[in-house]
């Protein structure tokens, strides 16, 4: 099974609400057996442009335990403090697997 990855990229105007954020959010990604595996701050962009000051990639056992996290009651308790102290970009990407393996 193909992991999940959760992809933020912020644009923070209020670092000390995005802070308190972080510091509830961990946790509930922690209980969901995530990962913080990319906490980027100004990312060397090579190509195009690039949304926002950070970047962060969390990694889940699958796509379905990503969603479960961002959809869990714990999350949703906390995701508004993140609206309110960033523009954010979110997406949930599969790992890529090699056909046959």
């Amino acid at each position: 099974m193909a992991k999940g990855y959760f992809i933020f990229t912020e644009d923070i105007h209020d670092q000390d609400g995005i802070n308190a954020y972080a510091g509830k959010a961990v946790p509930t990604v922690i209980q969901s057996g995530g990962r913080l595996i990319v906490a980027e701050n100004n990312a060397d962009v090579i190509e195009g442009k690039w949304h926002g000051s950070r970047t962060i990639i969390l990694e889940f056992d699958s796509v379905d335990a990503a969603k479960a996290w961002y959809n869990s009651d714990a999350y949703q308790a906390v995701v508004g403090e993140r609206h309110a102290a960033a523009k954010s970009n979110a997406v949930i990407v599969g790992g890529f697997e090699m056909p046959g393996s």
